[in-house]
């Protein structure tokens, strides 16, 4: 072990969750704390300083807004602080779902996954993976055949499938998905078919079917630019829960799903997940 260490903190104006999937490239121990991202390493930071500016000026540009990043980076004495993280990370439950990290123990009375939130995006404590989980579980048949858009770390379709439903998953981020598939395995449960892409390759990579209920957890502007190829894959009566929507964006999205019917939502803080029938 090295006597220092480095310690890089990053402060997105907007779209954490993107700037989150984007250092997740750097390192498998990334902490979130707030509004804060805290990346750590014995070796030199500054390259990912500069990564993480030029990559707000694309972000910027790809979503025409302004989006700004504030960064701290400082050298401290050298401490388990891997260690640290794994004290600073705690279960969550979500009804009669419990998330917790691998060196935590589970509940015998809960419905127990095991997620490691280092390895992608969603640990069931950001609002909108913790608003999906509460709506699967209000609307979940055994049987149900499922599709869990942008994946991330799977923890949604891997609560599908332990409330038994047959479930796909589909990601953008080809780590992302291999995340996902491990943490299948590491729960005890099979997804049916996984891909790299979005809800427009279920025709090919799915035979063609579709489905009673799909997930998709990912930003607004995303949910935006998909939302026909989400519907034509839903059942007729199919369910869609949609999350990661700041409020601002709540009419937006609205306005777009307005051919299907808003049965339920979860609001908590600026966040909203919406369950639309088809």
């Amino acid at each position: 072990m090295s006597e220092n260490y480095f310690e890089l903190t990053i402060c997105p104006s907007s779209h954490a969750e993107i700037f989150s999937d984007f250092l997740l490239s750097f390192t498998d121990a990334l902490e979130e704390k707030g509004d804060e991202l805290i990346l750590r390493s014995e070796e030199s930071l500054d390259e990912v300083v500069l990564g993480v500016n030029e990559f707000a000026k694309k972000l910027s540009e790809k979503l025409f807004c302004e989006i700004t990043v504030q960064t701290s980076l400082q050298k401290k004495q050298n401490e388990d602080w891997i260690k640290k993280y794994q004290n600073s990370v705690q279960p969550i439950q979500a009804g009669s779902i419990y998330v917790h990290p691998s060196w935590e123990k589970g509940k015998e009375s809960l419905t127990n996954i095991i997620i490691d939130p280092a390895l992608a995006f969603g640990s069931g404590h950001h609002e909108s993976t913790y608003g999906c989980l509460l709506m699967l579980q209000r609307y979940i048949n055994i049987g149900s055949r499922m599709l869990d858009v942008g994946t991330g770390s799977g923890i949604l379709a891997i609560a599908a499938s332990k409330l038994g439903a047959i479930a796909d998953i589909c990601d953008t981020d080809e780590q992302a998905l291999e995340s996902a598939k491990e943490n299948f395995s590491k729960n005890g449960v099979k997804y049916k078919n996984a891909w790299l892409g979005s809800a427009n390759e279920a025709k090919k990579q799915a035979n063609g079917i579709k489905y009673n209920i799909i997930a998709a957890n990912i930003v607004a502007d995303v949910l935006l630019m998909i939302e026909k190829d989400l519907i034509d894959r839903l059942f007729d009566d199919g369910i869609l829960i949609l999350s990661g929507i700041l409020d601002k964006y709540e009419e937006r999205i609205k306005s777009v799903y307005s051919s299907l019917t808003l049965i339920d939502e979860f609001i908590t803080n600026e966040w909203r997940t919406l369950v639309y029938k088809r």
